[in-house]
């Protein structure tokens, strides 16, 4: 125990340490406690998953409000999910149990009379979404001084998860008009265990304000990792109760390896964590073994999200939870013995951070990965026969290895969309307003720093045309009355899309929701279990259910994200080499030998591109999902006549089909490469007539900006130049 250190802490946070028994500060926590107590500076905190950030953040920030009582809301927590909220607010009323000073969590299920509590007190720490923080600034627009007029502090958790989105954008807006309102300036701590580029997190963290970043260079003890990973082929290997051996290994890996396992199963999507969760139900039944298993994501009722956590957190009792990215964040959910992968991640960040959830209490990280794909016939396409998210699996896990690369992240240029909301926002809080002050406000903040006067001005003569902003006599604008019924929704605290879901009931109880209307007496699956409408409520949007046996349709759409290039070389890399990776399983190492000897044929270390049957080719471009979509278009809109290409298919960010007539493939590779080589500009991928809608808001932003938008967040012509360059070597 650092004795300096732990003698700086408040009288009552010693002996909350001393009574459950920590024999030292960990690093991290010492490092946070030095710059808060020692410095004005805003604080990054990066560290690895259970290493004490959030008590390297809230031990200084509570000693801190102790000594100096504030006349407001003293420190603002920041969370991106209500479960992580949730969990750390029963962990500060913890710590805070014996002091003056009080917590409020608050986010859409939290009570109205808990909400009430905050106007009368407003003292203490506040937890939050970016959602109510929003809901705030509007609504409560004249209480904001009283609320926060002595803020010192802002921590944002999970920075990662904000960074280089809109809802990260929406957060710094929301920290300007707060230091505009107030004329305060709290210090901001951003914790987080995946970040590659600190600097980057740093001036993210510090934006808009005059307060250096400090990030205490923390040496992480050395960390033993068991990995494995096992391929699948979902075509074979299925049994007469339908069941596949894909499911049987997932069923063994999660609940008979150990005798009291507590293991997390990682989904890419909604539908997969549902259908693995009914499959490993269905094999415990017809065994006869407990039911021990639960579904996690953000279409299950809050109630049943609450039991899957509970049971995760109950000590010496077996439990099994397929979850999507909800509890990839730092939801405690007590000691995993195992975390199971399905499919490859989308990132090397989220791979860091599922594998963050295992190897506690000094055990190793045990990470399976568990990879199915239809093995097609060797007269399919070649495409089509390459195993992609076994190799995206390896490369993942070999760039944390080899390198310890984790993908930076990007800012936003334009985000039109939060530009829409934040002017909307600001005009919604105060009512009426100048187009002058408007301009001046909107434009202070910090991620719209690329916004220039001519741009605001363009959005807002619009915005007055379709009536969602109204110019007054006086020359002052107001809220329109088409844009009162975006505005006065609670929808639009979000910038994020909202999904039109249905609730399902059986009884009185809250199953989850879904968005795909089914028919009465169809049956669909919720919460790993089937169900059969009863009856549908249009105007209530609800869905009435009993519960069915057998399997059943699920409801979602497959996820989506973007995969970085460093990931797609490294793939090509996989598939070339003939390095041996001693975590594979027995069918991974057979399908790897099995699609490099294809490589061999196809000789895909000379070239990129491959000649098909029926007039087809495949261009392997080894790019990431931006460059991409950009390489598609630079074909499409250069390369369709000359070529006369008769279609264009393909998987992002896999591989690009063209059909062509006899004798122009070996036109394909000299046109591309002459392509790059030429003056283009991302601006001639996109036509005139086209206007892109990416984000929420974009449906009200003018034509020439959003294409201005798209041209720069969206299509990335110097990466595509870089990478066609390779293709020459």
């Amino acid at each position: 125990m650092s004795q300096t250190t732990f003698s700086r802490l408040a009288p009552f946070i010693q002996e909350y340490i001393y009574n459950h028994n920590w024999t030292e500060l960990r690093p991290v926590q010492i490092a946070a406690c030095e710059v808060i107590f020692n410095t004005n500076s805003h604080l990054l905190i990066s560290a690895g998953t259970a290493a004490g950030k959030t008590e390297a953040a809230f031990l200084p920030i509570i000693t801190k409000l102790y000594e100096q009582p504030t006349k407001s809301i003293g420190a603002i927590y920041i969370g991106p999910i209500k479960a992580l909220i949730n969990d750390q607010f029963e962990r500060l009323n913890d710590l805070l149990r014996e002091a003056d000073i009080p917590v409020y969590h608050w986010h859409g299920d939290v009570s109205q009379s808990r909400k009430k509590q905050v106007f009368k007190h407003p003292q203490g720490i506040l937890q939050i979404t970016p959602e109510s923080l929003e809901s705030l600034l509007i609504n409560k627009h004249r209480d904001i001084m009283r609320l926060f007029g002595d803020l010192q502090f802002v921590v944002i958790d999970e920075i990662h998860a904000f960074m280089g989105t809109e809802r990260g954008c929406q957060i710094l807006c929301q920290l300007s008009r707060l230091a505009n309102l107030t004329k305060t300036q709290p210090r901001r701590i951003g914790l987080s265990a995946t970040l590659g580029d600190y600097s980057m997190a740093e001036n993210w963290l510090g934006s808009g304000t005059e307060r250096p970043t400090i990030t205490p260079e923390i040496i992480a003890a050395k960390r033993h990792i068991k990995l494995a990973l096992e391929h699948f082929d979902l075509s074979q290997d299925i049994d007469d109760s339908g069941i596949t051996a894909y499911s049987k290994y997932i069923y063994q890996t999660s609940y008979q390896n150990s005798k009291s396992p507590k293991c997390l199963i990682f989904a890419n999507n909604k539908s997969q964590a549902e259908s693995t969760i009914a499959s490993l139900r269905k094999i415990a039944a017809d065994r006869g073994e407990l039911d021990i298993f639960h579904v996690h994501h953000g279409s299950i009722s809050a109630n049943l999200r609450q039991a899957a956590e509970d049971a995760m957190r109950k000590r010496d009792r077996p439990a099994v939870t397929a979850a999507t990215l909800t509890l990839e964040v730092g939801v405690d959910i007590g000691h995993l013995q195992r975390v199971i992968q399905l499919e490859s991640p989308m990132s090397v960040a989220s791979f860091l951070q599922r594998l963050g959830r295992t190897g506690r209490r000094g055990e190793p990280a045990d990470m399976r990965f568990i990879c199915a794909e239809d093995e097609v016939s060797p007269d399919a396409p070649l495409p089509t026969q390459i195993p992609w998210q076994l190799l995206q699996a390896i490369a993942i896990i070999q760039l944390y290895i080899e390198e310890k690369w984790i993908e930076p992240i990007q800012p936003l240029k334009y985000p039109l969309s939060l530009l829409y909301h934040q002017t909307m926002s600001t005009l919604a809080a105060m009512g009426e307003i100048s187009p002058g002050v408007l301009a001046k406000r909107v434009l202070s903040l910090s991620p719209f720093r690329n916004i220039s006067p001519e741009d605001l001005k363009l959005l807002l003569r619009y915005l007055i045309d379709i009536d969602h902003i109204h110019r007054t006599e006086a020359g002052t604008l107001i809220i329109g009355l088409a844009g009162e019924k975006i505005v006065r929704k609670y929808q639009f605290y979000a910038v994020f899309p909202e999904t039109k879901e249905y609730i399902v009931k059986h009884e009185s109880q809250s199953i989850g929701s879904i968005v795909m209307i089914p028919t009465v007496g169809s049956q669909f699956g919720l919460a790993g279990r089937s169900w059969q409408v009863l009856d549908v409520d249009f105007r209530k949007k609800t869905i009435a259910v009993k519960p069915a046996e057998g399997e059943a349709s699920i409801y979602w759409r497959g996820g989506s994200g973007n995969i970085h290039s460093k990931v797609l070389q490294r793939m090509r890399q996989v598939l070339l080499e003939d390095t041996e990776y001693s975590y594979l399983q027995k069918n991974a190492v057979k399908r790897l030998q099995k699609v490099r000897q294809l490589a061999k044929e196809y000789q895909l270390d000379k070239c990129n591109i491959v000649r098909l049957k029926k007039g087809k080719c495949c261009i392997f471009p080894w790019m990431g999902t931006v460059a991409y979509r950009t390489l598609e278009r630079l074909i499409n809109s250069f390369c369709r006549e000359s070529l006369e290409i008769k279609s264009i298919g393909g998987t992002n960010p896999y591989f690009i089909t063209l059909k062509l007539p006899k004798g122009k493939f070996d036109n394909i590779y000299p046109e591309i490469v002459s392509l790059c080589k030429q003056r283009i500009v991302p601006e001639h991928l996109v036509s005139e007539a086209e206007a892109p809608e990416m984000e929420k808001y974009d449906r009200f932003i003018p034509y020439p900006l959003l294409r201005k938008a798209f041209v720069a967040d969206y299509l990335d012509l110097d990466e595509v130049r870089e990478l066609v360059a390779l293709w020459e070597k």
